[in-house]
């Protein structure tokens, strides 16, 4: 059940194949930004690009500068900015400012590329890992765990945490519009349903599937605080183990679908096992946001939405 590919995972894979990179990486912004602080692009030696640190407008800038600096192998920081009347012209479209530190990746930098892998490693492994980089010298370190409350001025510190994985059980016709909706907004998906005629690769293509009953699944899972669990399958049998296993863990959103009435019956049989109303209340039912869903597109739209929404409610709290 591996993570989604990420950029340093590709370019690792380009450093260790003997190909020279140039690394973007935002590290501030003012006003208006498409990228967030953090975004990354590597820029090949040929001009090629993979990732983006503000959406298309200065990326021709960069790349240009990413090609000076694989040259120099002198690291960079670049501003760039435009006011809203000049927004069309070279610099952020929307308005506002923002640095890019540029860097030489070395496919012989052998510490460079334990680095990497480590990085790797901790995102295999659902483990945040926090990347130091000095934006005068290029030195680079890396941290397991938390961040340095304090860095130095001339440091930039780029966390990385796991990606946001959904469990969806239940390998329903909803699930195979969600996994796709999810896939595309970045998540790992999960699709966890016994039946191994619903949970097939002819349904699901690459997805990865588990066959294990919810709760077994979600026992060696172990959903954490960036793990959502959708609960679809409106089967009892299948549905109740695994929301007793989501309600058991640190998941930041359960939901389930079903009726009004169908979620109440499913309440009560919860409350029957024991659980309080206050931890029922952690389950989003009828599961999406209420956009008055039909068919297994929309109602899987606002099932991702409502995710969105609740991970983003949680980020801005914290």
């Amino acid at each position: 059940m591996a993570p989604r590919s990420h950029l340093l995972d590709d370019a690792l894979a380009r450093l260790e194949a003997g190909a020279p990179l140039a690394l973007a990486t935002v590290i501030e912004t003012w006003g208006s930004s498409p990228r967030p602080v953090g975004s990354e692009m590597f820029v090949t030696e040929a001009g090629e690009m993979q990732g983006s640190v503000s959406g298309g407008c200065i990326e021709s800038s960069v790349v240009a500068e990413a090609q000076a600096v694989l040259q120099s192998g002198a690291p960079k920081v670049l501003e760039f900015g435009v006011s809203d009347d000049r927004a069309w012209q070279v610099g952020l479209s929307c308005g506002g400012r923002i640095k890019v530190f540029v860097e030489r990746l070395d496919p012989a930098d052998e510490d460079l590329l334990a680095q990497l892998r480590e990085i790797g490693r901790a995102r295999q492994e659902r483990r945040q890992v926090a990347w130091l980089r000095d934006l005068e010298s290029g030195a680079r370190r890396l941290v397991t765990g938390e961040a340095p409350r304090e860095a130095g001025s001339s440091q930039f510190c780029r966390t990385y945490e796991p990606a946001v994985r959904l469990v969806i059980i239940g390998a329903v016709h909803v699930a195979q519009e969600l996994v796709a909706l999810a896939e595309r907004g970045g998540l790992d998906v999960v699709v966890v349903d016994p039946r191994r005629a619903w949970a097939s690769a002819e349904r699901f293509g690459a997805a990865t599937l588990c066959h294990d009953w919810p709760d077994e699944a979600l026992g060696r899972l172990k959903p954490d605080r960036l793990t959502a669990v959708a609960v679809l399958c409106h089967d009892p049998k299948i549905d109740d183990p695994g929301l007793v296993a989501a309600l058991d863990s640190e998941a930041f959103y359960i939901g389930a679908l079903g009726s009004r009435r169908t979620h109440e019956r499913r309440l009560a049989r919860l409350a029957e096992q024991g659980w309080r109303a206050a931890q029922l209340a952690r389950i989003h039912g009828p599961i999406g946001l209420d956009i008055g869903a039909r068919g297994p597109v929309e109602i899987a739209l606002a099932i991702l939405a409502q995710i969105v929404q609740e991970k983003n409610r949680l980020a801005a709290t914290s």
